[in-house]
């Protein structure tokens, strides 16, 4: 019945690799099963038949799927059916995107379709990298032209060892988490988040990657050769030589004017008048080619911003190869928030804020992985207005989404522990204006915004991009690249990092890949940009972290608590955790392995919560002085609550410093008063004294005394030397 079904086999980092063919998805383009340890990726790539009309570019789409079922899960929605792709699903679909479109032919408009569906999971086995290679093996056993193929793998760094494709319990280990897709020649993609890296362990990090994809490579076009598809033909859209050459004789002296400035905004203004132009000259010409003559256009300014950059090292804005635009950083610029940092690089402006919050405020991630929240969070905004262009916000795009992962993949590293600061951390970047780097900018606003806001960092990052050219053999790079250098460039090398290592990179390609002498002297230069950006520019703003919080922010405490005893605290339905939330107006989260977090806006209020929970897990002592609630009056005394489940009897005599002749002459239910532990009897039950606490602490003096009593030194509980009262 299955007569084309192939099944081919390889090793792949010491775990078998099985792809299988022709049994199922036969409709498609390309497809494979692909068997990676217990791992199960399916992946169908389609094309139209017809180009799409009117479209300027080549319209590929990839989508990574993940099934819940793939890991035995139901999932939590009220659908019980999946949703809107996870971040991490999007993420992975942008990483798979990156090395194969610059492969496709540049004039080719059919629809391509790539879709990567997570069918079976092995927390061992990556299914990110088992759909990036079963995309390349559906595309090169497909009909649909592609110049690959690829090949692509995770590089891990445990206890000084690169490992390729770590398995769970290494990742957990590893200094790094490095994707490195490859050509038969040359890098293709980068995508790393690194525990602060030096640079050259990062480079031979990717070298090891390079090398290790070499024998899947082979692996594949052995596939190719024994079942691909010979390619289809497809109409190009490149417009004619000599209407090119026409466009560009009649535009190109004044192209060159209009693009010699360092704004953008009048750069723009300028080409308006001679768009106009051109249309109005060729319109007639080439009647119903307004697109391939807007193409011409687009090629004129292109050669004319190359041939400046490899023919006389001028850029754009008149800056050397290794020059950055005018930079400025600035905190404190909005009031009321926890944190601000506003940083300038040229037209390129972002404000970046900072939240803080209780740990219950953490993101809850419902994907396959064994992920289940994060309390460091990083969203980036890219509004139409930050371009000069008016468009209405439909929320984050996949480019919004991947621009904020990397910024917050730079960050994670110096982001102390929830030990040293117990409290979520959201950060919002807000691009103001644009004109190129703007996800690097965000990390330099990030840094600038913790610091404002008193989170101790590690260390401040900051992140700076790279450009290359390319013509033949020849080629240079070029630090801090603007927009219209990213635009008709080759390359977006983003590097992020402190003085001592990188923490975050991610490369955007335009050609087929790069030389290890490219990536060397990028790495290179970031890291020299980066330096002098937090000398000389971020740290002259704010030269550490603040010591103190915002007044605004919540006040946050923290400690443990034996995981036998969280029942106590919380209560039969919730009653305990409750009633101390409603009395000290605060917020308490209670984790599974003990830790206790609690939040408030006033200090004082936080610290009674946590000599609650402290007095409810640990039995009081005598000498102990506490807070406590009158719950009952008798004749001959005051039953006082100084936690949930914990009352003791303050005896008549023991209400005041002066004589009292009725109970309620000096308390009554519900007051809160403050008492001292005299002793515990045999049956548990407390002694407690008001006179001895007045005595101890306010230093009154009984009336009976002759001398002034001169008040002991207050005792302390066992949470961080507080007193209990």
């Amino acid at each position: 019945m299955f007569e084309n079904y192939r099944t081919f086999e390889t090793d792949f980092a010491g775990r078998p690799l099985v792809v299988e063919t022709g049994k199922i998805t036969q409709l498609a383009n390309g497809a494979c099963l692909v068997r990676y340890g217990e791992t199960v990726v399916h992946v169908a790539v389609t094309a139209s038949p017809k180009p799409r009309e009117g479209v300027d570019f080549f319209p590929l789409s990839v989508d990574y799927e993940e099934k819940q079922y793939a890991m035995g899960k139901i999932p939590g929605s009220f659908g019980k059916r999946e949703g809107r792709p996870s971040e991490k699903a999007i993420l992975v679909s942008r990483v798979i995107d990156r090395p194969i479109r610059p492969l496709f032919p540049k004039d080719m408009r059919n629809d391509v379709s790539i879709v990567c569906t997570v069918m079976a999971y092995d927390p061992d086995c990556l299914p990110e990298i088992a759909a990036m290679v079963g995309t390349s093996i559906a595309l090169s056993i497909s009909d649909i032209p592609w110049n690959g193929p690829i090949s692509a793998v995770s590089v891990g760094l445990v206890d000084g060892e690169f490992v390729i494709n770590p398995n769970k319990e290494q990742r957990e280990k590893s200094r790094m988490a490095t994707t490195v897709a490859s050509t038969d020649s040359r890098i293709a993609m980068i995508e790393a988040g690194a525990d602060i890296v030096p640079d050259d362990v990062m480079y031979n990090a990717i070298m090891a990657g390079h090398n290790a994809n070499q024998p899947i490579i082979e692996f594949i076009k052995g596939i190719q050769k024994e079942i691909g598809k010979e390619k289809f033909s497809y109409p190009s859209n490149e417009p004619e030589p000599e209407m090119l050459e026409a466009i560009k004789a009649f535009a190109i002296d004044d192209i060159r004017v209009a693009l010699d400035t360092d704004d953008k905004k009048v750069r723009d203004e300028r080409l308006k008048p001679i768009y106009d132009a051109v249309h109005e000259k060729f319109d007639e010409i080439y009647p119903d080619q307004a697109e391939k003559i807007d193409d011409c256009l687009y090629k004129t300014q292109k050669y004319i911003v190359r041939r400046w950059l490899l023919d006389e090292q001028k850029r754009v804005d008149g800056r050397k190869m290794d020059q950055m635009r005018p930079l400025a950083s600035e905190v404190g610029v909005l009031p009321r928030v926890h944190g601000s940092g506003l940083f300038t690089r040229g037209q390129t402006q972002v404000l970046t804020v900072t939240t803080l919050g209780p740990i219950s405020d953490q993101q809850v991630l419902d994907g396959i992985d064994d992920t289940t929240a994060k309390r460091y969070i990083h969203h980036y905004n890219f509004p139409s207005y930050s371009v000069g262009e008016t468009k209405p916000s439909r929320g984050p795009g996949r480019r919004e989404i991947g621009h904020g992962a990397l910024a917050e993949r730079a960050l994670v590293p110096v982001i102390p522990s929830v030990e040293e600061f117990p409290y979520t951390i959201r950060l919002v970047s807000e691009i103001l204006s644009s004109n190129g780097s703007t996800s690097q900018g965000s990390i330099c606003g990030s840094t600038l915004s913790l610091m404002d806001a008193g989170v101790p960092i590690k260390a401040p990052v900051a992140g700076i991009s790279c450009g290359l050219i390319t013509e033949g053999d020849r080629w240079m790079t070029m630090v801090d690249i603007q927009g219209l250098e990213d635009f008709f460039g080759d390359m977006d090398f983003k590097v992020a990092g402190t003085h001592e290592g990188i923490t975050a990179i991610q490369m955007d390609l335009k050609i087929s890949g790069l030389t290890p002498e490219m990536v060397k002297e990028a790495l290179y230069k970031t890291h020299k940009a980066r330096d002098y950006i937090i000398d000389e520019v971020m740290l002259k703003a704010i030269p550490e972290p603040r010591k103190e919080l915002s007044k605004y922010a919540p006040k946050m405490l923290s400690t443990t608590i034996p995981v036998d005893k969280i029942r106590e605290v919380i209560g039969s339905g919730g009653k305990v955790i409750q009633k101390i939330c409603a009395e000290c107006d605060v917020k308490v989260d209670i984790e599974e392995d003990g830790h206790v977090f609690v939040s408030g806006t006033d200090l004082d209020n936080c610290n009674r919560a946590m000599t609650i929970i402290d007095t409810i897990v640990r039995d009081p002592e005598p000498g102990a002085i506490y807070k406590g609630r009158v719950t009952r009056l008798m004749d001959f005394g005051a039953f006082v609550e100084i936690a949930p489940g914990k009352e003791g009897l303050c005896h008549i005599s023991q209400l005041d410093v002066k004589r009292t002749e009725k109970v309620t002459d000096v308390v009554n239910v519900d007051d809160v008063i403050i008492v001292k532990v005299l002793d515990i009897d045999d049956k548990g039950r407390l002694n407690l004294s008001r006179r001895e606490a007045l005595i101890e602490v306010e230093g009154l003096t009984p009336e009976n005394d002759v001398a002034p009593h001169r008040p002991s030194a207050p005792r302390k509980n066992n949470y961080n030397n507080r007193n209990k009262f």
